[in-house]
């Protein structure tokens, strides 16, 4: 393995085709090793074969190819993370997405093998595990099993180490969401939430075959505030869906305010082939990035509030990362970024007192260390 492509005897890029960004960006990196022995794999293939041989003849391996021959659902990321796929595909019709396309219906992992990777991966000095899926709130539905299950099986694997679940559509959440918050009980489950909900306005929702509504996605958010205070939620939104009025846009500012949603991913509307939107009128790109704006301001002043909360506080946290030279990127049970001016191996447990807020992330100073931290 190298990464540097110019030392490489092959090239293999795992392609995503999300938004039309992406998938030009996609296309200019595939030209790019066009004359190379390239290997293309990830959503592109699937659904846009054509346009990738319009810029390069790779070879091409599908994303069931790699599951069929990996014979294991577990990887190991960078720092103390251990990432482990739940399940592929969907339940969801929504009408923007070209995922779903390409990933199809929901095939869940069995419940045996993920709790194989989550041991091998903790074995291995994992202490941060990163559920992934397209929809984690999925799981099992296929199988007649349910993720709030599955979570309390992983939270009585020994070791130390805490999960943190991945996207979870707020249609499957409905379905579960009592059991779910218990599952959040454990104390090997980062209290971490992200519930995409793309829109506030009912009637954006309905357009985009979302099978919720905003006073849904508040019963989710109450459930889980009410029982963990601190909670974070975090989100993701489309600005400029074609037909969003003014007052659609106004009811998603306002989910967002009284969600008090943290983290938000904010896309502009990407018209997508082969999906039911793209045969909607695109509002003009000055509307969706306007819109784009507004909704960054405000999820800015829910960012800084919630971070301001912990200033001063004592709170356990786990080293995960390095950014930068002398200092460590760490976790605390709400899955909050804390940044310690000090190199702390990964996997160090401590506590430390909340200093400062920096958006994305709060600085802290170092109080102790051993068996106080996740």
């Amino acid at each position: 393995m190298t990464e540097h492509p110019e030392e490489a005897d092959a090239v293999i890029v795992n392609t995503c085709t999300v938004i039309g960004a992406t998938e030009r960006k996609m296309l200019r990196r595939l030209a790019l090793f066009a004359d190379r022995d390239l290997y293309v794999t990830g959503c592109m293939p699937v659904v846009q074969l054509d346009k990738i041989r319009s810029v390069c003849t790779p070879h091409v391996i599908r994303p069931d190819e790699i599951h069929e021959r990996a014979g294991s659902v577990g990887t190991r990321g960078p720092g103390a993370t251990g990432v482990v796929q739940v399940a592929s595909g969907c339940v969801g019709r929504c009408s923007y997405c070209i995922t779903r396309l390409a990933r199809g219906r929901l095939i869940s992992a069995p419940r045996e093998a993920i709790a194989d990777a989550v041991r091998a991966l903790v074995t291995s000095g994992a202490c941060e595990i990163q559920l992934t899926g397209q929809d984690v709130a999925a799981w099992g539905l296929d199988r007649g099993e349910s993720l709030p299950d599955l979570l309390q099986e992983i939270a009585e694997i020994p070791g130390r180490f805490a999960v943190r679940p991945g996207m979870m559509h707020p249609a499957t959440v409905l379905g579960i969401l009592e059991p779910l918050v218990d599952a959040y009980e454990s104390k090997k489950i980062f209290r971490f939430l992200h519930l995409p909900v793309q829109s506030g306005s009912d009637t954006v929702l309905e357009r985009m075959q979302r099978g919720y509504t905003a006073a849904d996605v508040l019963r989710i958010v109450d459930a889980f505030r009410e029982r963990y205070p601190d909670m974070m939620i975090s989100s993701d939104f489309i600005t400029g869906f074609p037909g969003e009025t003014d007052e659609e846009f106004s009811q998603t500012l306002e989910l967002l305010r009284r969600a008090a949603f943290v983290k938000v991913n904010i896309t502009r509307y990407s018209r997508r082939p082969g999906t039911p939107a793209a045969a909607l009128k695109d509002l003009p790109e000055r509307i969706r990035k306007d819109r784009s704006r507004t909704l960054l301001a405000e999820a800015n002043r829910v960012y800084d509030s919630y971070n301001e909360r912990w200033i001063g506080r004592e709170t356990s946290i786990v080293a995960t990362e390095k950014n930068a030279p002398g200092s460590t990127v760490c976790r605390n049970p709400c899955y909050l970024n804390v940044v310690v001016k000090e190199d702390l191996p990964f996997g160090f447990a401590g506590k430390a007192a909340i200093t400062g807020n920096r958006r994305h992330y709060v600085t802290a100073g170092l109080i102790t260390s051993g068996d106080e931290g996740i």
